[in-house]
């Protein structure tokens, strides 16, 4: 597996990853995705912005949609709330 690569364990696909082409098991990370989220999720988390801003946000800088309960989920399960 290569670096940054991850098994896929459902079949929903993260947010900040895609189907690797060759195969349907792992996926692939896209890091301008994975940054854009990381800069959402220390906003959220530090109550800059709301989550409805944020994934606003995350659908302007990237084009995907992520809901506001996923959103609050991962800032969850980023900063152990």
């Amino acid at each position: 597996m290569k670096e940054g690569y991850i098994t896929r364990t459902s079949s929903t696909i993260p947010f900040g990853y895609e189907l690797e082409e060759e195969s349907s098991s792992f996926l692939v990370p896209i890091e301008n995705e994975l940054n854009v989220l990381e800069e959402v999720t220390k906003a959220v988390f530090h109550g800059e912005i709301s989550l409805g801003i944020g994934v606003d946000w995350l659908e302007a800088e990237t084009g995907r949609k992520m809901s506001r309960p996923g959103l609050k989920k991962h800032v969850d399960k980023v900063y152990g709330r």
